[in-house]
């Protein structure tokens, strides 16, 4: 064996040694989301992100809503490590942080703090949504998108009708509205409303009808109220308008599904999250941008609780292997300079909305998104500490803040379904939701027998 060979081989043996090094140095983040379009986005720049962060990969699981809240939320109670960073909303965050299950992301950040997306601003995120993913003033999730919920309309079908929509609608003018278009035989319907079975599908919008009609899931001792005359008058409400003037198969129709109605032109009217109207807006995804108004979301007899607050967030479970890796990740993709790119890539309108102050100081997204004043005015009015007519025991808009409404919420939503299939009445769901929501009231001890 000549010198020369011998050479060669020791600086080949090195070279592979040092790219076995390089593999196992390379760290994959699993990370469980919803297939929201914002997500589906920030999944398009994966490589993006790998380019500029070479020892870490991602691996995504992208699921419907309702199947993403059961996933995580079994994964992290359980322990079972399955994912590196969750997709969570205010509803988990603080119940979540109490449990001990996410980290908090102000102890990350001091612990990593070069893991922390340069010109980060923790600041900078909107002080409303800020208390809503905050645990004993520790902010434990990073804002991807917030919203409020708003009414859509298509001003083209208003104005070939001669209808005006009013600065404030009510839910019966909406009602008006909605018959007086609605045209099945020509594939256009009058209004789409979610009723999809979920307690973050149907019962979001649904619930802040029944803010607005005076109702409330408990009163102050805990006692649930859906056979309310309130909850009566409200669901009522509901239900008739998606069979008499909303489109068919509501009990099928979540977000996703009325977002495509809407965009493609076959509602004449929506009511749901803000955060549709860039995707409404923008004429890669939208028949209708030349045809789309926004107004606030109904109200009913209480001029009150008639639009939410939430924002999609990304939480770090503190069972994951790689905490200060998911820090970069989730720093990167919630961050000034993300919605900067989403902006220039694919549009100012598009960008994620609802978490910054600088979003809504940038003229470039201004000029681009006419509807952003009002969806700010919305989440700067949306009050989840007082949103019903009566007092109640506790926070939430579109929910319950306590751990047992995810079951509870879940299960009624599912016999407010059979109401709007036609399945059985109205009444008999509501008798049927109240006995649910308080034998698990009595189970998790807030009740006695």
């Amino acid at each position: 064996m000549t010198r020369r060979f011998v050479l060669l081989l020791t600086v080949l043996l090195l070279l592979l040694g040092s790219a076995v090094v390089s593999a196992q140095d390379v760290v994959e983040l699993t990370i469980a989301t919803v297939n929201n379009p914002d997500m589906v986005v920030m999944q398009s720049f994966t490589d993006t992100f790998q380019a500029a962060y070479p020892n870490i990969r991602l691996n995504w699981v992208v699921l419907p809503e309702n199947e993403l809240r059961d996933t995580v939320t079994t994964d992290v109670a359980t322990g079972s490590n399955t994912f590196d960073i969750v997709t969570v909303g205010m509803f988990e965050v603080p119940i979540w942080a109490e449990n001990g299950w996410i980290y908090s992301i102000d102890e990350l950040a001091a612990q990593y703090p070069d893991n922390v997306q340069p010109d980060y601003g923790f600041e900078d995120i909107l002080p409303g949504v800020r208390l809503g993913l905050s645990f004993n003033e520790e902010l434990y999730a990073l804002p991807f998108y917030g919203e409020s919920s708003m009414l859509f309309y298509n001003t083209a079908m208003f104005e070939e009708a001669g209808l005006v929509m009013p600065e404030q609608p009510t839910w019966e003018q909406v009602r008006e509205f909605a018959c007086a278009l609605h045209d099945p035989e020509n594939g256009r319907y009058g209004i789409a409303l979610r009723g999809l079975p979920g307690w973050g599908e149907v019962m979001a919008p649904l619930t802040t009808v029944v803010n607005t009609y005076g109702g409330r899931w408990f009163d102050e001792n805990w006692e649930p109220q859906l056979t309310s005359p309130e909850w009566n008058e409200a669901v009522s409400f509901y239900v008739n308008l998606l069979r008499d003037c909303g489109q068919p198969g509501a009990t099928g129709t979540g977000f996703t599904e009325a977002l495509t109605l809407m965009a493609q032109g076959q509602a004449a009217m929506w009511v749901d999250a803000t955060v549709a109207a860039g995707f409404l807006s923008n004429p890669e995804q939208s028949t209708i941008v030349d045809d789309i108004g926004f107004a606030p979301a109904p109200v009913g007899p209480v001029p009150k609780g008639n639009h939410w607050l939430w924002a999609w967030s990304l939480a770090i479970p503190t069972t994951t292997d790689y905490p200060a890796e998911a820090l970069q990740f989730a720093t990167w993709a919630t961050s000034r300079d993300y919605i900067n790119l989403v902006g220039e890539t694919n549009g100012w309108a598009t960008v994620p909305p609802g978490t910054r102050v600088s979003t809504y100081e940038n003229q470039n997204y201004l000029d681009a998104a006419p509807f952003a004043p009002v969806v700010l005015g919305l989440m700067e009015t949306a009050d989840p500490t007082d949103s019903t007519r009566d007092p109640v025991p506790y926070v939430g808009v579109q929910f319950v803040g306590i751990p047992e409404f995810q079951g509870i919420g879940t299960d009624v939503s599912q016999v407010i379904a059979e109401a709007i299939a036609g399945d059985i009445t109205v009444e008999e769901a509501l008798t049927r939701a109240n006995d649910i929501a308080h034998a698990a009231m009595i189970e998790a001890g807030y009740l006695s027998q």
